[in-house]
């Protein structure tokens, strides 16, 4: 008998604690799929060469004198950790990148939740089905793009977009979250300050929603403010060369190549932001709450941001596309169907996500493959030293991190010489931008020199696939001279493999 009450009482709860296992069960296959992904797809090429980029200034070369980056500094320093950790564990960097990665995705995720549990900003709406959008988002949506600036941005900016939103509810977060939510800004500002646009956006949004210019004002906006100062502060006293050198070069060459407004238009993620975007709205016919409007405006100031790149390449769009996607989540958990055709919209809805989602995914696989040229230059034996003769970073990245070997050039590629044989290509220059050109391409070159001369490559890549490397070296014999008695062993796709003879 008392065996039977027990049981009685125990039943009930089964169920109860099934359901409540179901979210973390969800939480875990989308955890396995995300570390899958992560052995499916091709290493980043740019983190591959911010990698070495770091491990080069660890082993005390310095940036933007021995090893040349057009972007500021904490796109390297970001990636010291790793390094760091890479080392200490005999661990590959790439792998202690991933893991960091996960870590950060948690974190973000715990802290933003923790942000938002006590305020009615997420009220009425299903957290967990959210939560695990958001780590779909963050985690498995980035596919090759995982690890880059971009995404390390979005990851960092989660909890100020979840205290600007207790803002938009006139709620007062804790103090904790207004410091964690200001850093977080200021890591995303440090990688590229046009972040501020995006931002500024969120922040537009509170202030519009509150019909007050208070909230240009708040404490977290002023840690942000202040921190970003004091990283310009230290960037200015500590690297000097990156305003004497580098931004001088990336205004006249780097700035001066992109795409058109209608080719940007043409981009795929123009149309699936587009689509989210629209379909977001749509289901918000009621209005557009605190959390639907911060999503969709700061995704709007992203966009802009990726726009005014002008470069199209993928990971650019990923901020844009990340926050349009939650967006889109959100207003599909606050739409409550009614009748038939409410819940045949809804799945439909659903539908749409799931495959705005999987496309968004395919655009940010979208890569340079050098696997086949990796596979050529392993049978010339292990740790090579690699050369390239070329623009295209993927030539050499992560080509010779996966080889376990060693890259001579101080920077990612001759982008320089890429770039100006493009924009002369295109229509005349005038003379100024001619001797500009000239400046920038001979100071690449003789860097080149010297770094041949410092650390003689065992293999020389030569790329006439993606540009015209073979003209190049016959254009320069100062460099030319210097690979001499290095002859062809093979060609794999218009890029010929060298050897000294």
């Amino acid at each position: 008998m008392t065996m039977n009450i027990e049981a009685d009482a125990v039943a009930p709860d089964r169920p109860a604690m099934a359901t409540s296992l179901l979210p973390w069960l969800a939480l875990a296959a989308l955890f396995a799929a995300a570390i899958w992904l992560r052995h499916g797809v091709a290493a980043n090429t740019d983190v591959s060469w911010l990698l070495t980029a770091a491990e080069k200034v660890m082993q005390g070369g310095r940036l933007y004198v021995d090893v040349i980056e057009t972007n500021p500094p904490m796109a390297v320093l970001v990636y010291v950790p790793a390094v760091w950790l890479a080392l200490a564990s005999s661990v590959p960097a790439e792998i202690v990148v991933d893991a960091l990665m996960f870590v950060a995705i948690f974190a973000s995720l715990a802290i933003s939740a923790r942000i938002l549990k006590p305020s009615d900003v997420l009220k009425d709406l299903p957290r967990w089905s959210l939560a695990l959008l958001g780590f779909a988002v963050l985690a498995i949506l980035p596919a090759q793009t995982f690890g880059q600036r971009e995404h390390i941005a979005v990851v960092a900016l989660l909890p100020m977009l979840a205290v600007i939103a207790r803002r938009m509810q006139r709620e007062t977060p804790p103090r904790w979250a207004v410091v964690v939510a200001g850093l977080g800004a200021a890591i995303a500002l440090s990688f590229k300050p046009q972040f501020a646009i995006g931002i500024g956006c969120a922040v537009a949004a509170s202030c519009f929603h509150v019909r007050t210019w208070r909230h240009l004002f708040t404490p977290e906006n002023l840690i942000a403010a202040v921190a970003a100062a004091l990283y310009l502060a230290g960037t200015i006293v500590l690297y000097p060369e990156f305003f004497t050198v580098i931004m001088p070069m990336v205004g006249d060459v780097y700035l001066q190549v992109g795409l058109s407004p209608l080719e940007m238009i043409d981009r795929p993620a123009v149309s699936l932001w587009a689509i989210a975007m629209l379909a977001a709205w749509l289901l918000s016919r009621r209005g557009l709450g605190a959390p639907l409007l911060l999503l969709l405006s700061t995704s709007v100031g992203f966009a802009v941001v990726f726009l005014l790149q002008r470069k199209g390449w993928p990971y650019h769009s990923y901020p844009m596309l990340a926050l349009a996607l939650l967006g889109l989540g959100v207003a599909l958990s606050s739409c409550v169907p009614q009748g038939r055709l409410g819940r045949v919209s809804r799945a439909g809805a659903l539908l749409l996500l799931a495959a705005l989602f999987a496309r968004s995914m395919l655009w940010f696989d979208v890569a340079f493959d050098a696997r086949p040229l990796q596979a050529a230059v392993a049978r010339l034996g292990l740790r090579p030293v690699v050369l390239a003769i070329s623009g295209e970073p993927g030539i050499g990245h992560p080509l010779v991190r996966a080889l376990g070997g060693t890259w001579v050039s101080r920077q990612q590629g001759l982008w320089v010489a890429a770039y100006a044989d493009h924009l002369r290509r295109s229509g005349p220059l005038s003379p100024d931008r001619e001797a500009a050109l000239d400046f920038h391409g001979a100071r690449e070159r003789a860097m080149l020199v010297e770094d041949i001369k410092r650390t003689p490559p065992t293999v020389v890549l030569v790329d006439d696939l993606t540009g015209h490397g073979s003209a190049w070296l016959a254009a320069h014999p100062d460099v030319a001279d210097l690979l001499k008695d290095y002859r062809a062993t093979e060609t794999v796709n218009r890029v010929a493999i060298l050897t000294r003879r």
